[in-house]
């Protein structure tokens, strides 16, 4: 029997063909949120919050953030850096940030719509490590760096790049952020963000999204370009450099996401509750801060609460604590009407089914909260201390299934297959039917990494189990990398401003 399985016509394994994509594009989410909190419970939450806000309040450590506070009508600590809030104070203030907006990329067929129901997924940000099989586990570079933003560019279902896929730690830091924003720029016609690490930072990447697009100022101000993560310091408290890219950003009248890091048990109460309580107080803190000072200017509410392995003291990831959480996260920015953040990450220490499924549960739960930009959604391993080559594979498969899975089903006359069901009738197979035929090369999502062959066909073939497949797709797309088109103006005034910056802040700094 096995003999006579062998002999069948083998079905091309991934490797045999093009790899199968799906366009470029954004989704919209069809399906009802998961509400995982009773309304009693959410007023609860949304109160205990506020009453933080009031009674503890948040260290602010920039004093430009505190007289912009002050002026507002915050109650500013003259003896030290804690900035208390009045809730109808942040109530009102948050009123005035857009629940749905545009991020413009210099390509205009990869804008994101951010808000509603649309759905958009980022690359890990922020590694210090990569891996693949073939290299193993290493610091960053800049051409690893470069290397995932091609990657990037190649798959479809990433939208948009997040910061440093992997931190390039061979690149001078002074400058690191004018080759890293310039390399997006060129390599990728995708959405970009750049790190708030510092004013000059955040001011460099600002006119660099603003030359890839050949606009003026005045022009990008109403069209945001470029986005940034504002992590809070939990326990409530925002320091310098990101309170400085939420000040010269929302000026701008760019994207900032702040995103609270609460960790219950470490940086947060270990409750589920009192995580939550503490991530809403952050949260609202940034969000009408950044409304203060520029009323209007887009934000993202981003949710980032997960829970630590209490016998270690290692953040965990994918667990039912961060499904949870996720959910309750899109409940509170639904309640604010504020778009929402979350992110696909997972705790494991290799792209293997540990990785594999604590990161689906991650993407679960950011889909069913309805979140509006998935962080961290292709390539995070380690708990983030790591990015790698074969699981930004991986994940492309699971987003691309996801996408596939949030695409309606459609009921019509041809579907129903009426036609197809009298004409094979009892007892029959489909296999030949017309409407099979008209429709078996089209009609089911065909993957980029799965392998369906039966088990001898496979195991004749070396039995490469999917992260080999992975890593044999992820060299493939780099091969097959074609740069898009940059008009060489902006290319030479590009180079020329990356060149004065260099010297500028080399000299800064000396």
């Amino acid at each position: 029997m096995a003999e006579s399985r062998l002999r069948r016509k083998r079905r091309p394994k991934p490797s045999d063909s093009a790899i199968n994509q799906l366009p470029f594009q954004q989704v919209q989410n069809p399906y009802s949120p998961v509400e995982l909190l009773s309304r009693d419970q959410m007023e609860q939450i949304h109160d205990a919050s506020l009453t933080v806000l009031e009674e503890v309040g948040v260290n602010f450590l920039l004093d430009e953030a505190r007289q912009i506070l002050k002026v507002a009508g915050a109650d500013v600590d003259e003896e030290s850096t804690r900035v208390r809030f009045d809730r109808n104070l942040i109530l009102e203030s948050i009123k005035t940030a857009p629940s749905e907006f545009t991020i413009h990329a210099r390509n205009p067929d990869r804008c994101l719509r951010i808000g509603g129901r649309w759905l958009a997924f980022s690359t890990v940000a922020g590694p210090p490590n990569c891996s693949d099989l073939d290299n193993g586990r290493r610091s960053g570079s800049y051409d690893d760096y470069c290397k995932f933003i091609r990657l990037a560019h190649g798959v479809n279902v990433a939208h948009a790049i997040s910061g440093h896929p992997v931190e390039p730690l061979d690149l001078n830091p002074q400058t690191r952020h004018l080759d890293t924003a310039k390399a997006n720029v060129t390599l990728t016609d995708k959405v970009f963000r750049c790190y708030s690490l510092g004013r000059d930072r955040v001011v460099d990447s600002i006119e660099i999204a603003r030359i890839s697009r050949n606009i003026s100022r005045a022009q990008l101000s109403q069209e945001p370009s470029l986005f940034t993560v504002v992590n809070v310091n939990s326990p409530l408290q925002y320091d310098v450099p990101m309170l400085w890219g939420i000040i010269e950003l929302a000026r701008m009248n760019q994207v900032v996401v702040i995103t609270p890091f609460t960790l219950a048990g470490a940086m947060a109460p270990i409750t589920l509750a009192g995580a939550v309580t503490q991530q809403n107080a952050e949260a609202l803190a940034g969000i009408a801060f950044s409304q203060m000072v520029n009323p209007g200017a887009p934000v993202i509410y981003g949710g980032f609460t997960s829970n630590v392995d209490m016998q270690t003291g290692s953040p965990a990831f994918g667990t039912p604590e961060y499904v949870k959480a996720t959910l309750i996260g899109g409940q509170f920015a639904r309640f604010y009407k504020l778009p929402y953040r979350s992110s696909n990450v997972n705790a494991s220490n290799a792209p293997d089914v540990q990785a594999t499924y604590e990161s689906q549960m991650s993407v679960w739960s950011c889909v069913m909260g309805h979140a509006n930009l998935i962080h961290h959604a292709l390539g995070w391993l380690e708990g983030g201390l790591c990015a790698s080559f074969e699981k930004f594979v991986i994940d492309a498969e699971i987003l691309q299934g996801m996408v596939e899975v949030l695409k309606p089903v459609i009921v019509d006359e041809e579907t129903l297959g009426l036609d197809a069901i009298r004409e094979v009738g009892p007892g029959g197979h489909y296999f030949a039917a017309r409407q099979t035929m008209k429709r078996y090369d089209s009609e089911f999502y065909r993957p980029i990494l799965s392998d369906w062959r039966n088990f001898e066909t496979w195991y004749e073939d070396g039995a490469i189990d999917a992260t080999v497949r992975a890593n044999g797709i992820f060299k493939r797309l780099l091969d097959e990398y074609e740069r898009p088109e940059l008009d060489p103006g902006v290319a030479e005034e590009l180079d020329r401003f990356v060149k004065i910056a260099k010297e500028q802040r080399v000299a800064a700094n000396t």
